[in-house]
């Protein structure tokens, strides 16, 4: 009646062993690091650099914890954060340009745990330190990076018509297209409507001004933020920093967490390094370009330098006729010659640009412009030898293999769609994460101590079976979070405290059940056996409605509210098991084996009256 086979028992005991190797990663700590990487793939960590390190820091008396190098980044330990400053300062310099040098936090658990999988779970921005930066959108100059989209549309749509137009003007919130006559303007509203309906257009003498309505207005600004957010994920994951929180706050404003990276000048370098791709032509007028050469350049124009190993300065046209937002994919590849290049994919409006481009220009010069951190670099500048259609474009020049794949990256994680500024810049440190961990670590431990202690007061040795089967509950959960690699904040800890005390929910009603059966006199190992069976169903139901309210969380929430709602759902789901699975395992072990059983350790059965039941019968 009360006992498991063999292999159930032995089931039980596996899931406990290993919820214990994976918990077990958390109990190691952190050591101080500096881990050395790059976003240039033309430069490679490997031994050598491990050694030059090394030497270094042997030369200034700095004693490492060790060094390894792994995914192309080294990671060097030490004892204090003080010799990790001090040896920061030595890594930088002797690398020089080229290498991000950033303050860290590596696990201290053993390799083989690492092995299998069994490392600690990651700590958020409050347990771990790191970086807060909140960061607001130039709306404005999001505005005027879609006018000078709008204008370049228009300029090839008329182009296409053959509507000769003016200059086209931006003005607070639209443009004015300026036409020959009236009969340019009359042949040109329908292309312009067909073009933007989202806008307002307005013909006023030879003049056509486009507006747009505040909806449409709004809609560019959250576009602008959303792609925004995106190009930082794509550069963050490029750069592999690890469980980065990048979402919107407000309108116009993104927040962006980096747990475990104390240095905030590095943080700042990796969330700003964005790049993008504008086509433009070249002006290879002789006169020109000597007179722009000598300090005269022209309005409309200005002096590149070219990459490569060797460079020369080139007169580009400030008209923008294409833009890395039309590219949805960029890989590196080989030309016709078997050099090194760069294949991109065009949408199929950047394919029709791009090819109605290069058949008005043939013969003529056409430069890539590859703009990262504000700098402009012209990547290749090739004679346009026919018209390119299909959406496929091949950028070659003098670049290395390497070169190709630090161009393909940069072009595949997108640029911003508007400027940003930092508004709020907040470093969080270890001590004060190590705090905070130490309060919930605390509070955790003295709730779990003060169920232990009622249970085994109130239910004896069931409430000690109880107590049993709640730590491998919170054994369980940890076990599964550290597997997952999940982000633990503090909401976290509290939702971990609070799995406490509805695990515990479930013994309370299994023991209850219990004596319930013993007070109207039924045997012992029955009594446990309708104890458990008539427990089941109120614990089902109770749990289910929990789970439905941390789905909702889940679903609903974010950030913070996440976090909590993940711990709370998995803590109801590990409950269950230990609660009733683990829990009646002990208890068979115990009464199970004893047939003629004459009582249970359950603490007082208090048993009614005797003529108070002869009454009520």
């Amino acid at each position: 009646m009360n006992r498991y086979p063999l292999w159930k028992y032995l089931l039980i005991a596996c899931t406990i062993l290993v919820a214990v190797v994976y918990s077990l990663p958390n109990l190691f700590g952190e050591t101080p690091a500096v881990q050395v990487s790059t976003n240039r793939q033309a430069i490679v960590i490997n031994e050598q650099t491990q050694s030059k390190v090394d030497a270094a820091l042997k030369q200034a008396g700095i004693q490492t914890d060790g060094m390894f190098v792994a995914n192309n980044s080294l990671k060097v330990r030490f004892k204090d954060t003080e010799t990790q400053l001090k040896a920061r300062d030595v890594i930088e310099n002797t690398l020089g340009d080229g290498y991000i040098t950033a303050l860290n936090l590596l696990a201290d658990s053993p390799e083989w745990m690492a092995k299998i999988g069994a490392n600690p779970m990651f700590l958020g921005l409050d347990l771990r330190g790191g970086v807060h930066f909140t960061m607001q959108v130039d709306m404005k100059a999001a505005m005027q990076k879609t006018f000078e989209r709008y204008s370049g549309d228009i300029r090839r749509e008329m182009r296409r018509e053959k509507i000769r137009t003016g200059t086209v003007r931006q003005i607070e919130n639209g443009l004015i297209v300026p036409m020959q006559d009236t009969a340019d303007v009359q042949k040109a509203m329908p292309k312009l409507r067909q073009l933007f309906p989202e806008a307002n257009l307005n013909a006023d003498g030879n003049n056509i001004t486009l507006t747009l309505s505040e909806e449409a207005i709004n809609k560019v600004r959250s576009d602008a933020v959303k792609q925004n957010i995106t190009t930082l994920h794509n550069r963050v994951n490029e750069l592999g920093v690890a469980e980065p929180v990048i979402q919107q706050s407000g309108l116009d404003r993104i927040v962006v967490q980096l747990p475990g990276v104390q240095d905030t000048a590095k943080a700042k370098d990796i969330i700003g390094r964005t790049a993008t791709l504008e086509v433009r032509m070249v002006e290879d007028d002789p006169v020109k370009v000597r007179e722009a050469l000598e300090g005269n350049v022209p309005s409309g124009f200005e002096l590149l330098s070219s990459s490569g190993d060797h460079p020369q300065t080139l007169l580009i046209n400030k008209q923008v006729e294409l833009t890395g937002d039309n590219i949805n994919d960029a890989q590196p590849s080989f030309d016709q010659m078997g050099a090194p290049a760069v294949s991109l994919s065009l949408d199929s409006a950047g394919g029709s640009i791009f090819g109605e481009l290069t058949a008005a220009n043939v013969g003529k010069r056409m430069a890539m412009v590859l703009i990262d951190q504000g700098k402009s670099e012209v990547v290749t500048a090739p004679v346009i030898r026919s018209a390119i259609t299909g959406g496929r474009v091949e950028i070659s020049g003098s670049m290395t293999q390497a070169e190709a794949n630090d161009t393909s990256l940069l072009l595949r994680a997108g640029s911003l769609a508007a400027p940003m500024q930092i508004v709020e810049e907040r470093t969080i440190g270890p001590s004060l994460g190590k705090e905070n961990i130490e309060k919930g670590f605390n509070s955790t431990l003295w709730g779990f101590a003060a169920v232990a202690l009622f249970m085994v007061v109130y239910y004896r040795l069931m409430g000690f079976f109880s107590t049993i089967a709640l730590s491998t509950n919170i054994l369980f959960l940890v076990g599964i979070l550290s597997a997952m690699q999940a982000t633990l904040t503090l909401p976290g800890i509290a939702a971990l405290a609070l799995t406490l005390g509805m695990a515990i929910d479930s013994n309370v009603l299994i023991n209850e059940r219990i004596r319930e059966e013993l007070r109207e006199g039924v045997p012992p190992q029955q009594a446990i056996n309708l104890g458990f069976q008539h427990a089941w169903a109120t614990i089902v139901d109770s749990n289910l409605t929990s789970l439905i309210a941390g789905i909702a969380l889940l679903v609903f929430g974010s950030g913070p509210v996440r976090g909590f709602a993940v711990v709370h759902c998995l803590g109801i789901l590990t409950s269950m098991y230990s609660s009733v699975v683990v829990f009646r395992a002990l208890v068979n072990l115990w009464y199970g084996r004893r047939r003629k059983l004459q009582n249970i350790s359950i603490g007082a059965v208090w048993k009614p009256k005797a003529e108070t039941v002869a009454g009520k019968e």
